[in-house]
């Protein structure tokens, strides 16, 4: 929805157009997702241990959770296109600098320690610029889109990340039979492209800001909901990432190799369902609360019959089930964040979101472990209770807030 209204015998302001932040969006997932892939065989030329590996991908996210609030309430007070373009630009430079690091340490071959503090620091550098990048296009999303349609537009952004998520990783293995370095190369040049793109795309006309207005609380009752709902989705499917290649070699008893590949395709599942959910979510005209509730018993079903697989192909169909009902929950969750504020909150509110799905990134794959010590079923008995608790949750919304839901 537009924050200026069109005065009688003045032209309507232009439609919104999301195409380039769905670009925007694809091309800097696929450059985090394609990191990652990479990432194991980086670390074994660079003679890293395997912890050194999962610091250097947590790092990302621990400075996401640090940062994003903070850029969303920025692009409160002084705007989204300079706050968007100024992390974009950051991320760029950050990314180019990191995939610079690591081509020259795969040259050089430097000590592992010299090794692992660039790759750490760079990556933490580009994770806290990259925070700007979600948060404040949720919060662009929520100034020009009307409240009922905001899950549909978000949901767009979100089955453009699902579908960098899936390209990513294949896209690295595809360049990397080429070496190493290709691939870095290739990845850091698309988020560059979207700097570009954003730099002419994005709306000139800012809608006036708001100085004097009192700093959104992370107490906020408004938001309580929204935070816990995303804090338990992103814990879920953190969960369910890092267990899946256990619980193929330990239920499954598959082999080593071959629980690496069922690992794999459960997770490019996940991916192709994120796609098709959010895209079916986009004809749909159902409420933020009812998508959620939907979504929520769909992914629970999947995780839960995780615990009943007893081969590859039941794996596979298990997480494709729950990554359906989380394509609805993620941008469900989003809007109502969004619905429940004002418009000169939208900022702070998407950040605080963005950082309560980074507590839950962090939270999780500990949590995880931790319960697959149990038995190989818990995690997935734990994630599919949550979420029956979460979608059980009875609404104590005020009318206000009920009506614009």
């Amino acid at each position: 929805m537009s924050d200026v209204a069109a005065m009688p015998g003045t032209p309507a302001p232009p439609r919104f157009n999301m195409l380039p932040l769905v670009f925007e969006t694809f091309a800097c997932t696929l450059a985090m997702m394609s990191f990652v892939a990479l990432i194991g065989p980086i670390s074994r030329v660079l003679d890293l241990a395997p912890w050194q590996a999962g610091v250097t991908v947590t790092v990302g996210g621990i400075a996401w959770v640090l940062l994003a609030r903070v850029w969303g309430a920025a692009s409160d007070r002084h705007g989204r296109r300079v706050i968007l373009l100024r992390g974009l630009g950051g991320f760029v430079l950050s990314y180019l600098a990191l995939c610079l690091f690591v081509v020259l340490a795969l040259r050089w071959l430097p000590p592992a320690w010299l090794a692992f503090a660039g790759v750490v620091v760079l990556r933490g550098i580009a994770g806290g610029f990259y925070a700007a990048v979600p948060t404040t296009g949720a919060a662009l999303v929520a100034d020009h889109v009307e409240p009922q349609q905001r899950a549909r537009a978000l949901a767009g952004l979100g089955a453009s990340s699902a579908v960098g998520m899936v390209v990513g990783p294949g896209l690295a293995g595809l360049l990397a039979v080429h070496g190493l370095e290709l691939p870095l190369i290739v990845t850091a040049v698309l988020p560059l492209v979207a700097l570009l793109v954003m730099w002419r795309w994005l709306p000139r006309d800012e809608r006036p800001q708001v100085q004097d207005a009192p700093p959104l609380r992370l107490r906020d009752a408004r938001l309580r909901r929204p935070l816990v709902l995303g804090f338990a989705a992103m814990f879920s499917v953190t969960i369910a990432q890092v267990a899946v290649g256990f619980f193929a070699l330990d239920q499954l008893r598959l082999e080593a190799t071959e629980a690496a590949r069922a690992a794999g395709i459960a997770l490019t599942s996940v991916g192709v369902a994120l796609i098709l959910a959010q895209l079916l979510l986009r004809q749909l005209n159902w409420p933020p609360q009812r998508l959620i509730r939907v979504g929520g018993l769909i992914s629970a079903l999947g995780f839960a019959a995780v615990i009943f697989a007893t081969s590859a192909p039941l794996l596979w169909a298990a997480y494709f089930v729950a990554a359906a009902g989380m394509g609805w929950v993620f941008p469900s969750v989003s809007a109502l964040a969004a619905n429940a504020v004002e418009a000169h909150e939208q900022g702070a509110t998407a950040g605080t979101l963005a950082a309560s799905h980074g507590v839950g990134m962090i939270v999780g794959p500990l949590a995880g472990t931790l319960v697959y010590e149990l038995h190989p079923g818990a995690p997935f008995v734990l994630i599919a209770a949550l979420l029956v608790l979460c979608v059980l949750w009875p609404e104590r919304t005020p009318a206000a807030q009920e009506h614009a839901l």
